[in-house]
């Protein structure tokens, strides 16, 4: 209901990395307050609606290619880690996981929901 109410009246949804960025605990640090705070700011302004996007090749979120007050690089998760392998694979790794606890929900969602799914990639351990 809550998806048919979004598409209806035409709502947005943002997320938004309030968390780590460039690495793992430990290695990475947290998004600092006023790039959140310029992130919301422009997604409740409406100043994310007309910019470039590209989705994100495991999760399938769209990231805005800019964001007035936010540095680039902070915008797509890859691109602040130094080691990009290592975020390949913990992108990977996480989608992973999403899928293998979403299967018991799997019969009851439609097609459209399955296929929204995280494409995670095998990757060694």
């Amino acid at each position: 209901m809550l998806g048919e109410k979004m598409q209806e009246h035409k709502v947005n949804v943002w997320l938004v990395n309030t968390g780590w960025s460039g690495g793992p605990f430990g290695v990475g640090k947290r998004m600092r307050l006023k790039y959140t705070r310029a992130m919301i700011s422009a997604a409740l302004n409406g100043d994310l609606n007309n910019v470039e996007y590209h989705s994100h090749p495991v999760f399938g979120v769209s990231i805005p290619s800019t964001c007035k007050g936010v540095p680039t690089e902070l915008l797509n998760p890859r691109e602040t880690w130094a080691d990009k392998a290592a975020y390949d694979k913990k992108a990977n790794q996480l989608a992973g996981l999403f899928n293998q606890n979403f299967a018991q929900y799997a019969s009851g969602v439609s097609q459209e929901i399955l296929d929204a799914a995280p494409s995670a990639k095998s990757t060694s351990h």
